[in-house]
Parts: C-alpha cells; sequence; structure tokens
C-alpha cells in the first residue's frame, strides 16, 4: 500500500472530496469530476477575491468541519491561495442535483456587462462589492437544508456557469424527470407546493402543475392552455411570458400580453389575460420602468433635432442619453440571461432566475434613477441655455446622496457649454452666443460711442441659478472692458498679468468639479480677472487720454472754478452780451475767449483740454440779449465720451447757465455798489436827492447780501462738497462702472442742490424773479444816475456861465434864463418823488418774492436749504414781517419729514 506521499494528486484530490462530503468514492463521483476540470480549467472567476465573503458563505452551508475551516482561513504562511482553496470546497459543497443557473448574481454580471471609464456615471449603483456571493433563505430550516431555494427577492444563483463547466444534465423526456439517488425528498422540498410530482421508485410520472404563472418542465415559456370547462375567455400566461413582456415594455416596445393604453397613459396588461391580483401589480410597477423610458426617449428624440435648443440643450440631451445607455446595458445583461436560460434548455423544471420579484429588486435603483430624470426633463421643458441649467441646479437641493450625485453628474455637462462660453468672455472678450444661451447680451446695432452703456446688457432669465448676480455683473463687466479696449481705445494689448491670469484658466478643472467650488476656485478666477481687466483699462483712460485731467477741467471751466478766467472773460463780453442776441456772431465771442484764457492762469493747462473749451449760443427767443443765450462748451470724444456722455454734457449745461446767470448778478451788483461809492461825492450838490440815493442803496445792500449768500451756498456747500465727495470716489475706483456712476451721482446732487431738478421748480422760479428784480434796480439806479448827472452837469454849465459873464463886467444871468433855469429844476425836483416811488415798488416786489423763497426753504427736504433760510434772514427782518417764518428750525425740520 503507498504512503501518502506517494499518492499521486488525484487520489489525493478523490480523498478530499469523499473527506468533505462524507460520502462514498462512487457517490462522491460526480463532485470529483467536477474538482478535476475545474482545476485542470483556465476558468478565472469573476467574483470579488474576497476570503471574508467566502468564508462567512461557508459557515452559512455549515458543510466543512470547523477544524478544517479554521486551519486554512487563519493559517498564516502555510497556504499561499487560500481565497482559492476556500472557493473550492465552497463549490464542492453545494449540490450538483440543484438547479445550475447561468448567473452568479446579478451584481456579479453587471459590474462585468459595465465596464467603467472616465465618462461614465458615477456609480451606478449595482453595489458589486456589497452583495454576497449566493443569497439564501436566512430562516433556520433553509440555512440547514442543502436543497432549498433562496427566496430574497434575489435568488440563490450557482456559481458554476461563470466559473466553470456547468454539468450537463439528462436530457429531460416527456414524461420523466431527471433524478438522481437520494434526490427525491429534495425535489419535495424545493418545488413546495408549486408542483405536484408523482415519484415511484424508477420512472416517476409528472402531473400539471397546479400553481399559477408556472409552466410544466417540458414546456416551459408557452402559455398554459385554457382549463376545461372554463368558459370566461380569459387567457392564463406563465410568469416567462410576462417576464419576456416585461422586458420589451422596458424598452418601450409593447408585449403580446401588456400594451400602452393611450387613454390611462401607461402600461397595462390586457383584461382577457388572467393574472392573479399580486403578478398583476408587480406587472404593473415593472411597466412603470417602460414609461419613464418613453417619457425621457421621447424628449430626447425631439430635442436632440432642434438646433435652436442650443449648446447647453444639446449637452443636456447627451446626458440623458448617457443614462439611457446605461439603462440599455442593464437591459443587455438581463435579456442575454433569458436567451442563455432558452438556448441551454430547462433543468429539472425548476423556475428561472429570472422572475418578476427578482426583476424588481434588481431595477429598484434603475427606476429611481429614472424616475429623476424624467422629473428633470418634466422641470426643463420650455428651457434651454443659462436656464436650463439653473433647472438641472434645482435639483442638486436634496438630502438623497444618490440623487444628488445624479444630477451632480447631469450638471457637469450640462453646464459645460456656459462654462466655455464664460471662459471666452473674460478672457477673449468673444461672444459667439449664436442660440442666446449664455447670460451676456450683445446688441449689434449699437454704435462704439455707446459700447459702454448700451451694447452689453445681462440676460436676468440665462443667470444660473448656482451663479450670483454680483458674480455676472463683474462677468458682464470683465469682456464690456476687453471690449471696449479693443473697440473704443484702439489698445490690443493686454497686461502680463492678464496673460498669467487667462493661461491659469486653461488648465482648470472640469465643470463638475468647478461648480462644486463655487465660493472659492470660481469666485477666485471671476476676482482676478476682474481686477486685472479693469486695473488695465483705468490705466489707459488715465495716462494715455487724460480721463481726471478733463474732468477737472469740468470743474474749472463749466462750474466756473477758475475764478480769474470767469472774471476776466465776463469783463470781456459784457459789450457784447448786452447786444440783442440776433446781433451776436460765434466768431467773435471765440476770439474774446482766446483772449481770456492768454491773459489769466488758464494758458498753462494743458493744450489738449484748451482746444475743447468752445463757446456755445443757445436757442434764441425773441428780446433775448446776449446774456440770455451765451454758454461756453467742451468738447468731448473717444473714450472719455463714455464717462462724460451727451446727457452728462447736457446737465453741466444746465448748471453753468445755472452759475452764469447768479455770477452775473453778482457782477451787476458789483457794478451798482461801484456807481455808489463814485457817485456819492459828485451827487452831494443836488441835496434832494439824498433820500433816493439813500433807499437805493439800502434795497442794494439787502440784495448784495442776498446773492452772497447764495454763492457761497452753491460755491461751497454744493460744488466744492460734492467735487470732494466725486475726487474721493474717482481715487477709489475698481472700474470704469465705478468713477461712471460717482460721476453721475456728482451731477445729480448738484442738479439737486442749485434747485434745477423738478421738485425745486417753484423755488427756482422765485430765485429766478429775484434776479430779475437785481437787473430791474439795475436799470432804475442807471436811469436815476443818467438824470442826476445829467441835472448835475446842467447846473455845473450854469453856474460856469454865470461865473464868465461876471468875470466880463456883465450880469451873470438875465431875468429869463434865471426862470428858465428855476423852471428846469423844479421839473427836475418834480421827477424824485417819482424815482422814489419806483424804488418803493421795487423793493415791495423784491421782499415779497424773497419771502416767499425764506417760506419755500423752510419747507424743504434738504437741511442745508433750510439753514441757508437762516442765513439769509440772519437779522430775523424777513421774520418780523412774515409770520410764517416764526417756526423754529427743529420744527421745520419736524414738519416737512412729515409731509
Amino acid at each position: 500500500m503507498a504512503t501518502p506521499d506517494q499518492k499521486s494528486p488525484n487520489v489525493l484530490l478523490q480523498n478530499l472530496c469523499c473527506r468533505i462530503l462524507g460520502k462514498s468514492e462512487a457517490d462522491a463521483a460526480q463532485q470529483f469530476q467536477y474538482a478535476v476540470r475545474v482545476i485542470g480549467s483556465n476558468f478565472a472567476p469573476t467574483v470579488e477575491r474576497d476570503e471574508f465573503l467566502v468564508a462567512e458563505k461557508i459557515k452559512k452551508e455549515r458543510k466543512i468541519k470547523p477544524n478544517l475551516f479554521l486551519f486554512i482561513f487563519f493559517s498564516k504562511g502555510i497556504l499561499k491561495n487560500k481565497w482559492s482553496i476556500l472557493y473550492l470546497l465552497l463549490s464542492l459543497s453545494e449540490d450538483p442535483r440543484k438547479q445550475s443557473n447561468k448567473v452568479s448574481s446579478y451584481a456579479t454580471l453587471f459590474a462585468q456587462a459595465l465596464p467603467r471609464d472616465a465618462h461614465s456615471t458615477p456609480y451606478y449603483y449595482a453595489r458589486p462589492q456589497s452583495l454576497p456571493l449566493n443569497y439564501q433563505d436566512r430562516s433556520a430550516q433553509s440555512a440547514q437544508s442543502s436543497c432549498s431555494m433562496g427566496s430574497s427577492g434575489i435568488s440563490s444563483i450557482g456559481l458554476y456557469a461563470l466559473n466553470g463547466p456547468t454539468p450537463t444534465p439528462q436530457s429531460l423526456l416527456p414524461g420523466q424527470s431527471y433524478q438522481a439517488p437520494g434526490v427525491e425528498n429534495c425535489l419535495r422540498q424545493q418545488l413546495g407546493s408549486r408542483l405536484a410530482w408523482t415519484l415511484t421508485a424508477n420512472q416517476p410520472s409528472l402531473q400539471s402543475a397546479t400553481s399559477k404563472g408556472f409552466s410544466n418542465a417540458v414546456s416551459r415559456g408557452v402559455p398554459r392552455s385554457r382549463r376545461e370547462g372554463d368558459t370566461s375567455g380569459s387567457v392564463e400566461v406563465t410568469e416567462a411570458n410576462l417576464v419576456r413582456d416585461v422586458l420589451y415594455v422596458f424598452q418601450g416596445i409593447d408585449g403580446k400580453n401588456i400594451k400602452m393604453c393611450n387613454s390611462e397613459n401607461c402600461y397595462k396588461v390586457e383584461g382577457k389575460v388572467s393574472l392573479s391580483k399580486s403578478l398583476r401589480d408587480t406587472t404593473s410597477r415593472l411597466a412603470e420602468l417602460g414609461w419613464l423610458h418613453n417619457k425621457i426617449r421621447k424628449y430626447t428624440d425631439q430635442r436632440s433635432l432642434d438646433r435652436a435648443f442650443g449648446l447647453v440643450g444639446q449637452s443636456f440631451c447627451a446626458a440623458l442619453h448617457q443614462e439611457l445607455k446605461e439603462y440599455y446595458r442593464l437591459l443587455s445583461v438581463l435579456h442575454s440571461q433569458l436567451q442563455l436560460e432558452d438556448d441551454q434548455g430547462v433543468n429539472l423544471g425548476l423556475e428561472s432566475s429570472l422572475t418578476l420579484r427578482r426583476l424588481l429588486v434588481w431595477t429598484y435603483d434603475p427606476k429611481i434613477r429614472l424616475k429623476t430624470l424624467a422629473a428633470l426633463v418634466d422641470h426643463c421643458q420650455g428651457r434651454k441655455g443659462g436656464e436650463l441649467a439653473s433647472a438641472v441646479h434645482a435639483y442638486t437641493k436634496t438630502g438623497d446622496p444618490y440623487m444628488r450625485s445624479l444630477v451632480q453628474h447631469i450638471l457637469g455637462l450640462v453646464s459645460h457649454p456656459v462654462l466655455n462660453f464664460l471662459y471666452r468672455w473674460i478672457y477673449d472678450g468673444e461672444l459667439e452666443d449664436t442660440y442666446h444661451e449664455f447670460f451676456v447680451a450683445s446688441d449689434p446695432t449699437v454704435k462704439t460711442d455707446r459700447l459702454w452703456h448700451d451694447k452689453y446688457t445681462l440676460r436676468k432669465s440665462m443667470i444660473p441659478s448656482f451663479i450670483t448676480m454680483e458674480q455676472s455683473k463683474k462677468v458682464l463687466l470683465i469682456g464690456k472692458s476687453i471690449n471696449f479696449l479693443h473697440q473704443v481705445c484702439h489698445d490690443q494689448t493686454p497686461s502680463t498679468k492678464m496673460i498669467a491670469v487667462a493661461k491659469s484658466a486653461e488648465s482648470s478643472k472640469d465643470a463638475a468639479d468647478l461648480f462644486t467650488d463655487l465660493e472659492n476656485a470660481f469666485q477666485e478666477k471671476i476676482d482676478a480677472a476682474y481686477f486685472e481687466t479693469s486695473k488695465y483699462l483705468l490705466d489707459v483712460l488715465n495716462k494715455k487720454y487724460n480721463l481726471l485731467e478733463h474732468m477737472q477741467a469740468m470743474r474749472r471751466y463749466l462750474l466756473l472754478g477758475q475764478g480769474d478766467f470767469i472774471r476776466h472773460l465776463m469783463d470781456l463780453l459784457k459789450p457784447e452780451l448786452a447786444r440783442p442776441a440776433t446781433t451776436l456772431y460765434q466768431h467773435n465771442l471765440t476770439g474774446i475767449l482766446e483772449t481770456a484764457v492768454r491773459a489769466t492762469n488758464a494758458q498753462f493747462d494743458n493744450p489738449e483740454i484748451l482746444k475743447r473749451l468752445d463757446v456755445r449760443l443757445l436757442e434764441v427767443s425773441p428780446g433775448d440779449t446776449g446774456w440770455d443765450v451765451f454758454s461756453l462748451d467742451y468738447h468731448v470724444d473717444g473714450p472719455i465720451a463714455t464717462v462724460f456722455t451727451r446727457e452728462c454734457m447736457s446737465h453741466y449745461l444746465r448748471v453753468f447757465n445755472f452759475l452764469w446767470r447768479a455770477k452775473r448778478m453778482e457782477y451787476i451788483l458789483t457794478d451798482i455798489w461801484k456807481g455808489h461809492m463814485c457817485n456819492a461825492k459828485l451827487l452831494k450838490s443836488i441835496p434832494e436827492l439824498s433820500g433816493v440815493l439813500h433807499q437805493c442803496h439800502v434795497l442794494a445792500s439787502e440784495m448784495v447780501h442776498f446773492i452772497h449768500q447764495m454763492q457761497y451756498y452753491i460755491t461751497f456747500e454744493v460744488l466744492e462738497c460734492s467735487w470732494d465727495e466725486l475726487w474721493n470716489k474717482v481715487q477709489q475706483a475698481q472700474d470704469l462702472d465705478h468713477i461712471i456712476a460717482a460721476h453721475e451721482v456728482f451731477l445729480d446732487t448738484i442738479i439737486a442742490r442749485c434747485l434745477l431738478d423738478s421738485d425745486s421748480r417753484v423755488l427756482l422760479n422765485q430765485l429766478r424773479a429775484v434776479f430779475d428784480q437785481i437787473i430791474e434796480l439795475q436799470n432804475a439806479q442807471d436811469a436815476m444816475y443818467r438824470a442826476a448827472l445829467e441835472e448835475l452837469q446842467l447846473r455845473l454849465q450854469f453856474e460856469e456861465r454865470k461865473k464868465q459873464r461876471e468875470l466880463e463886467g456883465k450880469w451873470g444871468v438875465t431875468a429869463s434864463e434865471d426862470e428858465e433855469e428855476s423852471r428846469r429844476m423844479k421839473e427836475f425836483q418834480d421827477s424824485i418823488p417819482k424815482m422814489c416811488s419806483q424804488l418803493r415798488i421795487l423793493t415791495h416786489f423784491y421782499q415779497g418774492i424773497v419771502q416767499q423763497f425764506l417760506v419755500l426753504l423752510t419747507t424743504s427736504s434738504d437741511e442745508s436749504l433750510r439753514f441757508l433760510s437762516f442765513r439769509l434772514d440772519f437779522n430775523e427782518h424777513y421774520k418780523a414781517r412774515e409770520p410764517r417764518l416764526r417756526v423754529s428750525l427743529g420744527t421745520r425740520g419736524r414738519r416737512s419729514s412729515h409731509m
């Protein structure tokens, strides 16, 4: 007898099989042959090499002695291929007379059929590593029984098909079934209440099954014929046929017994088919996948051919196609399993591995996936571009990680065109949005001079919900700045830092990764491009086009900030502007302007600024003088016209006319005061004029005080304070929009505080009435002085003639001459009361207008205007006359706040 060391491997393997099974060599012959084929084959198992899972399975089977199991599993350094040995032992422990299914598990086969790649959907939820190798009934009885079937939804599918040759059972003859020794009790327990087997010692007869949904062992898959005596007209179908129909319905194709019901918009089992309620409900639940598939497929088929749907929409359709492709892979696995079972025939009459209950379990995750896609399709109807991306993004706000991962994957694909649009816009200024999907819109009809203001706008409906409004405005500003540099400033060379920022964006993450970090990575890219582009644009405007110098020139000339120039210009223009407006010529006024520039400090300004300074004549109305139509002008063009637009220049002209008129009042009152000073001593010889002169001097003093206070308010509280705020904002501005906004605020402030806005129309009319009274006083005083000086001249001539005659020894004056002189003086003295009356009327009108003006100031909402009323009536002269002015400033403020 040979020693163990001398035994051949076949003998050792045979002894091992007998030892494990506890059977004789004859009874274990079939397992021994299978073990030899497995060891000698080149097949490799496709299941996951997980020793722990195999060990757990072996412990459940309890077919291996504990000592041998512990030795194999916990040996260290003795056995090298523990997993292979455990797997072999597990396979040997299976009963070969059990059904030899073709698929080890759905998860394993699905893992084979769906190789992952870089572009596939993240984790299709197949869970290949989490499913056990073989599900069994968890009851204690089925755990101990070697022939019990799994009833957990995923059946106990054997491991033979994928891991080695499957033992081919004997062909099944009509009226016969394969029987091995010792299998009778196993078959009875296995089929149970579903099949009624009549077993005899040698040739058991097979009777028809009584359970619905199962065919006999010979005609599996063929619909059962109508029962005897059944006159209802219903047809019974097998579960196998229902499975086949369901697989067709999964693809949107009507089966023999399951068809689309258009009236109810769902798949239904035909009414003539006789099914139990459980099978009908299960079939309806499974058919929902076909309805979901049709819904998604219809959307993609319609939109894929629609070119106007845009790139974002096509990306969405591509994402849906990708998901459907994954779904079709699942169906191909199921179809191949069904075909494989049909090709290999019937195994012992056992039920198919594809049952309705198993399909429910296997399609649970795909159904959730299709439901999510169908909901997206419904929500995205009629949307495109950024609006479509927002609709997809709305479904990422869910607590279900599986659903969120799916939608985020689709969002990454859908957002990719938006990201391409965005990068080309912020780094190159290019906007190729054929189907109007991007949230930046361009108007090709806008000319270059309005590029910054009107050419590019935001489509608010197309702003994706994952991009904030602040980010959108920055994106708009970046691309607009690039186009402004190229088209208006004619600058094609961006800064070095901007080139570096653009290069860093070329190697950016894809859309899915970038949009998950919107607050950091995405925001940093936008901020970097915004900072560099805006800084470069401001540098070009300030250094190449002298934007800040032009702004200062506006302040000096149009807002009368250059005092010496304005005063000298007014002196030179006085003779011309006193003439009727129709007699003025612009070239004469332009010559006077150049003379004023050369005679004052304005000559030291930049020649680029001086050549833009010009004279402008406003529209002439009947009775206008040169003072009413004269205005300075400042020509702007090129990039600086973006800041100083036509609307801004019209505001400057309005403010200039107001300031020019106020300056003229100051100029007139200065002439009145000079007239008083010069003529005071001359007219002492006419004592009857003293009252008139005093009255005229008092009224002029009131007017001087009023105009000085108004000039102080306009110059310091309005212009200087507003200009200081503007200059500070301009120095701190980060982009051109900030400069434009600050400049517009400056103009709006001075328009409002100079009483030129619509809310201050009544105040402005009162102020213009005050200005008219000043002009009336000038005219009245000039007329009085002319009459008085003429009278003084006549009196001096009379006295001169009288002295001359006395020197000649004649009478100084004759009686007729004396009478004529007395009559003339009497006429002059009679005109003095008329002068006094005219001055009193002028004073009355003036004081009434000023009182009304002060009342309006006290009710103004602007605090500075209320304090102006206090300064205008500092000695309470008007307050004593007008009761409405006797309210305190605090009470006025409270009253105005409630108005």
